[in-house]
Formats: structure tokens, sequence, C-alpha cells
């Protein structure tokens, strides 16, 4: 009786396929590596019409002749297994195992595509970076990319080994970068994510009735709540009122035209972003909107989303090695924790959240909370027995959403330890669309005779 413990041909090549195994026929291979060897042609005829259980091994050996010494004998082997390792090898479906193009990346200089805006010079960043001491022991070409669009098929053709790009490019638009077969692999650490007031006078010395225009929807509110009594429009609304006819949409166009407004003498003051104002080079005063108060209740103003944030794209399985050359650690945190509370976001919704996420020592933590007396701060830099807590780095997120007229916020801040920061993101964006539930439905009345209370804020205003 015969055993039926074989497998049959289907299953042998599976097994022999995720095994690493060569899926040829044994007369092929062995031909093929007695050619690659040194064989003669009868040999090679020879071992060609041999059966399929005769190994490859076997028909080499035979190839060989016996006044061959042994050094030439293993020799010949190796270079007979190496030649069908980079020639011969193919995959189950009849594919040739071609090297990936991520294999050109891990040569000395990787050419790396940039696409600037005029809020976030990206390819300003590589440049500063490159020249830094922090650079990379590989050389970076940049290479300047107008649109995302185009930048995305350099990359996904293999013209390109990375894409560095405003962060704010990319919301809405991720499923076009999966389609591409492409992924986020790094960002950047935001570096002056913060707007700045040109003007002669601080916020808190304006004169009444000042006007100050800003493009930003969430700025403006910022604003009516830092100082009640000022004139905070929008460009195109200031305009249209004096009828002085159409702005500029390039944001670089309109701070000229702000600036040219403000010379007049018809404005006091107009926001922008610290590279509009550097690439101006106006030379006049200016005020940077920071998110830390000098005392507790002081103004204070969140950074836009994605602000000054720039992330790097590359093909799927590209080399972790490289991309950890060209990311820093805190703006991967900032771009993972972004991506998860506000991607999911409208351009409306967006336009009015403010959002802070940065790295934080125990020492400034404790510092800031003893100079604005911050229990709650100080408390979350001790453990359950009043230790100080251990040197790990703090995460600090702050998100916040104010009413139109500024009169009211919303607001939600943590303070996490970085170990357990994906965890913690995922408790504190339910408990925001808890508190956003909660802030913006009708207060019922106890009773009848009750006044009727409105939502606290409403998020579609």
């Amino acid at each position: 009786m015969t055993s039926d413990w074989s497998s049959p041909p289907e299953a042998s090549n599976a097994r022999s396929a995720r095994m690493g195994r060569n899926l040829l026929p044994p007369s092929k291979r062995t031909c093929r590596a007695n050619a690659i060897g040194g064989a003669s042609e009868p040999v090679i005829l020879s071992c060609t019409k041999s059966s399929r259980a005769s190994s490859t091994m076997s028909c080499l050996l035979a190839s060989f002749s016996l006044f061959e010494s042994i050094e030439t004998m293993l020799i010949r082997t190796f270079l007979a297994g190496v030649a069908y390792i980079n020639r011969c090898a193919r995959r189950p479906n009849g594919h040739k195992a071609c090297p990936p193009l991520e294999v050109d990346a891990t040569m000395d200089q990787i050419t790396l595509a940039t696409i600037d805006s005029p809020d976030c010079p990206v390819s300003e960043h590589i440049a500063i970076f490159s020249a830094s001491g922090d650079a990379p022991e590989l050389v970076i070409e940049s290479l300047a990319v107008e649109g995302f669009s185009e930048g995305l098929a350099m990359l996904g053709r293999g013209k390109v080994d990375m894409l560095a790009i405003p962060a704010r490019i990319l919301h809405g638009r991720q499923l076009e970068m999966l389609e591409a077969g492409c992924e986020v692999v790094g960002a950047r650490t935001p570096r002056r994510p913060n707007l700045v007031l040109v003007s002669e006078n601080k916020i808190a010395y304006q004169p009444k009735s000042a006007v100050i225009l800003s493009d930003s929807k969430l700025v403006r509110r910022q604003l009516r709540r830092a100082r009640r009594g000022l004139r905070v429009l929008r460009p195109g609304a200031y305009a249209s009122i004096n009828e002085l006819g159409k702005v500029p949409e390039e944001p670089v166009a309109m701070a000229e035209w702000m600036e040219a407004m403000r010379q007049s003498g018809a404005i006091d003051g107009y926001i922008t972003s610290r590279p509009v104002y550097d690439e101006l080079e106006l030379g006049v005063r200016r005020h940077a909107l920071l998110p830390d108060p000098k005392d507790r209740g002081d103004p204070h103003f969140l950074p836009l989303p994605y602000a000054d944030l720039v992330v790097v794209l590359a093909r799927k399985r590209f080399p972790l090695s490289i991309s950890a050359q060209i990311s820093e650690r805190e703006g991967n945190t900032v771009w993972w924790i972004q991506n998860h509370l506000i991607a999911g976001l409208n351009e409306e919704m967006l336009e009015r959240t403010g959002v802070l996420v940065r790295h934080r020592q125990i020492s400034s933590l404790m510092k800031q909370a003893e100079e604005t007396k911050d229990i709650t701060l100080l408390q979350s830099c001790h453990d359950t027995e009043g230790e100080v807590l251990d040197d790990d780095v703090h995460v600090e997120v702050r998100l916040e959403l104010l009413s139109k007229n500024g009169h009211r916020t919303l607001s939600l801040e943590r303070v996490i330890t970085y170990s357990r920061h994906q965890h913690a993101i995922i408790s504190l964006l339910r408990d925001w669309e808890v508190l956003l539930l909660e802030a913006s439905r009708e207060v019922p009345k106890d009773f009848y005779t009750d006044v009727e209370a409105p939502a606290y804020i409403d998020p579609s205003d």
C-alpha cells in the first residue's frame, strides 16, 4: 500500500513560496545555474532533460570536473546561487521579483520634492535643516513642485524619494494620497506657528474703535475676546464697506494691500503670518499673538490648525531608517495628535477651531504653574504621593472653540506624558465630543415659567 503523506504540487509550491524556495522546475533552474556556473553545453542539455525529482545541487556537482579543486567548486557553486537569486527568482504568479524603488533611496543621496505656501515655506525649512548640525549624513537634493497632485504623481512614479508639504494641504485629501500608494512617514516641528499683529500699538493699547483686519475667522474672534470695542473686520468686508474694490486673494499681495491701508491711516493694524511679514521686509513694529499669557486670564491666542507644520510623504514600505533622519520626534507627535483630533472636520468648522500641541518639560511646567498659580497644572507634575515625576517629556494639548462675538469660549486642556499620549488622545477626543454636545444644546426649563435659555455656544455660527 502507498502512503498518502505526500502533498499535491499546488500545496508544495505554496509552502515553498512561503519558505523562500525556488519555484522553478528543477530542469530549468539547474540548467540556468549550470550555464552561469560555467558548465559545458552537453552537461547543460543533460541536466535539462533530467526528471523533476533531481535536485539542483546534484546536477551542479555532476557538471564539475574531477580534476577541479575544492576551492573552485565552492566558488562556482556560490556564483550560481547568487546569479539565481538576482536573475532567476520568480514570484508564484510568474512575475520576476524586481527590487523596489526604495532601494535607490538607501544610497547616500535622496531626492526630496517640496511644496511651498506663503504661510509655510517648506523649502526654506529644509534648507535650514540641511545646513544645521542636526542634518543627516545623506545628501538631500531639494526639488520644488507646484501642486499636490503633481508631487504625488512624481512620488508614485519614483522620480522623487520623498515629498514634503504643509500639513494644511493634506487636510481632506488623504484618500488621494492612499490611492497613490503613499503615506505620511514623518513630520517637522513647527517653528513659527504664531501670527503677528502689524501695528504701532499692542492690543491693550489700541485706541477705541480701532480698525484691525484679519483674514482668519478664528483670529477675528480671538481679537474680540481679547479687547472689547475694536472693529475687527475681514479685508474683503472692509473694502466692500468703503468701496475700495476687490482685495487680492494671495496672502502676500493681501498683506501689501493692508500695509498700504495702514500707512495711509485708514486702519490701525492687520494680522499676517511671520513668513509673509519677513518676505515683505516691512521693518515696522509687530506683536506676536502668543498662546501663553503673562498672567492667568489675560488674552491668549491659540495657533491655527496645522500652523507651520510640515509633513513628509513617501511610498509605502519606505525605509524607516531614512525617514527618521528627516522627521522629528515632536513633529511626529504634533501631526499624529492633530490628525486624530481635527482630520474629520469640514472647512467651516476647521476655521473656527484653535489647536496647540507641543512638547513640554517638567521644569517649564512647574515654573508656569507657580507663576500663574495654577494648582491643577502643578498637580499634573506630581504623582499620587506628592513626588515630582521623572524627566519624561510631557505633551500639552489645547483645543478651543469661540463664539462669533468672542464672549464665550469652549476650551479643553490636557498635559499628559509622552509614553501614553496615544491612549490619552482617544479619551480627550471623547471628552471633547461630549463637552461640545452639552454646550451646544438648549438648556431645558426646570419649570414652565422659566425663561428660555439658549445654547452656550453654537458650533454652526
